[in-house]
């Protein structure tokens, strides 16, 4: 049985293990087997023996925190102070910051130990983990395979048992999807659920850290640390949730299925989550049929502005400050233009493009002005949804992880395996991605339950209930620590 934070946490109690101990079994392991995944980017060994050292005074003082002394890694668009945050783009190089982000802040105060910072996508823009400027990560399940994205790197080292557990930030399915490829849980929280300050930000209004973990107890957990009202961060709120309140139960829940999110689905998927609806329902769940035929403009929508605000938001790398600088030039604008033309990837100029055409004169009303309306109006079709239901269900992606290098999928394809994360973060709602099968591969299949503003606990007791009593089939990965 794989351990999860929680069996960690009891060893540790227990002084069967101290945070030492156990911090240097993740780090022999992430030294033996990270190089075939490529899932860490940047290590904290030295400091992390520290934190342990640190951990195992407050554990020995009795702190009462289950993530005192457990060991964790952050997405490397998170900052830490001193350490490497560099957003796997080549135009932040060796930059660290001179600040911690809350989330890891509040982590470090409870005795939490960061092992390093983990692969992505190259400032968050991308589903496969394949544009970071530090070479793809592969998929624990299949090294022959993506393990999405864009915090693929944090999902293969949980998935991999080199990491606890991990933080990362899902701006349009960035934690779901990742978790679903590698067959983990990964929670997206309402947006202003947690604080912002310190994630290098991409698209501002769609951007959340949330945890990727084993166990939907540990994702509940993590989540119960970092939640709640930051004054560096104006759209956090507070946020009424225990990760001890979780029910034990289905019965009486209202589960929506929403019918467009099934149109063109593959078999295998589709049969799988016919199969959770069928064991939801048998255990006293109701099922009610939804249509939302708008929610099919989430895509477009979601795409159009997140690539606004990351024109927006990208305008600050010049080089000028910190990060890539050339050499050679001969005026600042000359600068300016080769920093950013050498220091992005393809895929982040692409985005800043679009991002820039559709805020310019002439097409601003067109599609940004259009876009942030039907936005509005696709968060209160989905907000009445909740009106006859507690939480939603649907497919977390259209397909199981596909192929590295896949010259068969275009940009456009690539965009489309969002399709079914990105109505969440349109609406700023909360979503928790688990395993719920698997394909004739043996690849895992994931779902998602979706809640209301601020209703994590809802989506998390269901997500909960179907781990611990459903079998999804999914084989635990044999590598990394084994306690």
């Amino acid at each position: 049985m794989k351990d999860t934070v929680f069996t960690l946490a009891s060893r540790l109690k227990e002084k069967k293990i101290s945070s030492v101990e156990l911090t240097k079994a993740y780090i022999h392991a992430i030294e033996k087997e990270n190089s075939a995944l490529n899932a860490y980017v940047s290590f904290n060994f030295e400091e992390a023996l520290k934190q342990a050292e640190e951990a195992d005074r407050m554990l020995a003082q009795g702190a009462c925190s289950p993530l005192c002394g457990i060991p964790m890694t952050l997405k490397d668009n998170i900052c830490a102070k001193g350490v490497p945050t560099t957003c796997a783009s080549r135009i932040l190089q060796d930059y660290k910051p001179v600040y911690d982000a809350t989330a890891w802040s509040k982590l470090r105060a409870l005795g939490a130990v960061m092992l390093g910072k983990t692969n992505m996508d190259e400032f968050a823009m991308g589903s496969t983990c394949e544009t970071s400027c530090y070479g793809a990560t592969k998929n624990p399940r299949d090294p022959a395979k993506v393990p999405g994205g864009s915090s693929g790197g944090g999902a293969a080292a949980v998935c991999a048992n080199l990491a606890p557990y991990a933080l990362g930030s899902d701006t349009g399915g960035s934690i779901r999807q990742p978790a679903s490829f590698c067959g983990i849980v990964g929670l997206k929280p309402t947006y202003g659920a947690v604080s912002r300050y310190g994630l290098v930000a991409y698209g501002s209004s769609l951007d959340q850290i949330g945890p990727l973990t084993t166990s939907v107890r540990d994702a509940a957990l993590v989540f119960d640390a970092i939640k709640g009202k930051d004054p560096f961060d104006d759209t956090s709120r507070a946020v009424d949730l225990s990760s001890t309140l979780l029910k034990e139960d289905v019965r009486g829940v209202k589960v929506g299925v929403i019918r467009e999110y099934f149109d063109g689905l593959g078999e295998e998927i589709s049969s799988a989550i016919g199969k959770t609806i069928a064991f939801l329902q048998e255990n006293g769940a109701e099922i009610i049929s939804l249509s939302l035929p708008e929610i099919k403009l989430a895509l477009p929508v979601y795409y159009i502005i997140a690539c606004a605000e990351a024109s927006s938001n990208l305008g600050r790398y010049d080089g000028i400050r910190y990060g890539y600088r050339v050499e050679n030039y001969t005026t600042l604008d000359d600068m300016i233009s080769k920093v950013r033309s050498e220091g992005f990837g393809k895929e982040v100029k692409r985005r800043i493009m679009l991002g820039s055409y559709v805020l310019s004169s002439g097409y601003y009303d067109a599609y940004y002005k259009k876009a942030r309306k039907l936005r509005s109006q696709l968060a209160a079709d989905l907000n009445k949804a909740f009106r006859s239901c507690d939480v939603l269900i649907a497919p977390t992606t259209a397909s199981t992880a596909f192929p590295l290098n896949n010259p068969t999928k275009s940009v456009t394809e690539t965009y489309l395996t969002d399709i079914y994360t990105v109505p969440v973060n349109v609406a700023g709602l909360p979503a928790v991605s688990l395993p719920c099968g698997k394909d004739k591969s043996g690849m895992p299949i994931g779902l998602q339950f979706i809640g209301g503003k601020f209703e994590e606990g809802k989506i998390l007791s269901v997500a909960r209930f179907l781990e611990e009593h459903f079998d999804c089939g999914i084989e635990e990965y044999e590598g990394g620590v084994r306690l």
